[in-house]
């Protein structure tokens, strides 16, 4: 078996990135570039950290701490300067370390361990996405409690427990996951609705920062704009679309006005949740056919703007699948605070339960679902087999 390297920490500059080490010549690798803290030698226990620097020709590239993980695996935990890492790995590369991918060298650890369970592996790789701190805690519970702790149940039981019990469990968890992948992965919302509605002024107010051109003449958003904010546990990415007329959408031609209508209509489509902006000072006639009928899918908010103006809008004409509205002042932030607390509910991630069994892989998610459609104890039993220890897939 040979040495693999890989950068198990997300693109760009943070304050620690990792890099983990794995095969039989690991040990060699770290003694010949680590040089420790103190006057005695490293010693590779597993489960002790390591405090030195680590050094080429003399020279040291950085301080790191390095954990001891197992028999021939090595975590090394350095600054997360760009440079630095990069230095890192073409040291380790000169010393015949190959170079893979944070899921390639998880996948080869996978095969040459025993009793590392895929949903443990898999955890590794999602906390290099996860957006939020409630995410990771979400992630870290999975390993060892809830989805590890519940498929080891399911198996350990699979004779004595009713089969109707363990389906409709997987279908509680399947449930559970559709609010979890949003704290975990984040959520993109879509601000749709007709030009001049205020989208624009919302999404600058909601990121806390002028992203979008504001101005009172229609249609000043000719494409999308987009900004992150937090709410909650949730990181949002906010898409400010441009504002949806159906005349530009149908008309003939292949104009940028039509292509824009085009791609706001998509995005609507494929957004976790839609923000419907409208003017509350505007008859409900500005509400296109068409719009409902793209979105119907979609978790829906419908949010009345300009609640300091004299209203117009009669909401007894909304779609029944529009929902219930809120009202606010994007301009004065007038109803920002209750707009947040609706986006959570609709989201369902209020009083969300970080310790739940959730899926966080469309693997995982997969098998779920074919658990809780299973046909016999047999077929159970075959399904959480393949959840625990199924091959990683890179």
């Amino acid at each position: 078996m040979s040495t693999f390297a890989a950068v198990m920490t997300g693109k760009g500059t943070g304050a620690i990135a990792t890099i983990q080490l794995f095969g039989d010549t690991a040990p060699g690798i770290i003694k010949e570039i680590f040089k420790p803290t103190g006057p005695k030698p490293a010693e590779f226990i597993t489960g002790k950290i390591l405090l030195g620097t680590i050094t080429q020709n003399g020279e040291t590239i950085d301080q790191v701490t390095i954990g001891c993980e197992g028999r021939n695996t090595f975590a090394i935990n350095c600054h997360g300067n760009p440079l630095i890492v990069a230095d890192i790995m073409q040291l380790l590369q000169n010393h015949s370390a190959a170079l893979l991918t944070g899921e390639e060298l998880l996948a080869k650890i996978h095969a040459a361990q025993k009793g590392v369970n895929t949903i443990a592996l898999e955890a590794r790789l999602a906390h290099l996405k996860a957006k939020t701190i409630p995410g990771t805690k979400i992630i870290a519970n999975q390993i060892s409690a809830s989805l590890s702790k519940k498929a080891n149940q399911w198996l350990r039981d699979i004779k004595t427990t009713p089969l109707d019990r363990i389906t409709s469990e997987a279908e509680r968890i399947l449930t559970n996951s559709q609010a979890a992948k949003l704290i975990i992965y984040g959520c993109t919302v879509v601000l749709a609705g007709p030009p001049n509605s205020g989208k624009s002024t919302l999404l600058n107010h909601l990121a806390g920062r002028q992203k979008a051109i504001v101005t009172d003449i229609e249609g000043t958003t000719r494409d999308w704009v987009s900004a992150r904010c937090q709410i909650g546990p949730v990181s949002i990415t906010l898409i400010d679309t441009a504002g949806l007329d159906e005349k530009l959408s149908t008309a003939p031609g292949d104009t940028i006005e039509k292509k824009s209508q085009q791609r706001s209509i998509q995005m609507s489509k494929d957004a976790d949740m839609v923000l419907l902006v409208l003017d509350n000072s505007r008859p409900a006639d500005q509400l296109e056919d068409r719009l409902p009928a793209n979105i119907h899918d979609r978790k829906i908010l419908t949010v009345l703007n300009k609640s300091d103006l004299p209203a117009e809008f009669d909401t007894g004409q909304l779609p029944e699948n529009l929902g219930s509205a809120v009202q606010i002042s994007a301009k004065f932030g007038a109803g920002i605070e209750n707009l947040k607390d609706k986006i959570l509910q609709i989201a369902g991630v209020v009083d969300f339960d970080l310790q739940s069994p959730v899926c966080f892989t469309s693997r995982q998610q997969h098998l779920i679902r074919q658990l809780s459609n299973a046909e016999s104890r047999q077929h159970a039993a075959s399904i959480i087999t393949e959840l625990l220890n199924a091959p990683l897939s890179v």
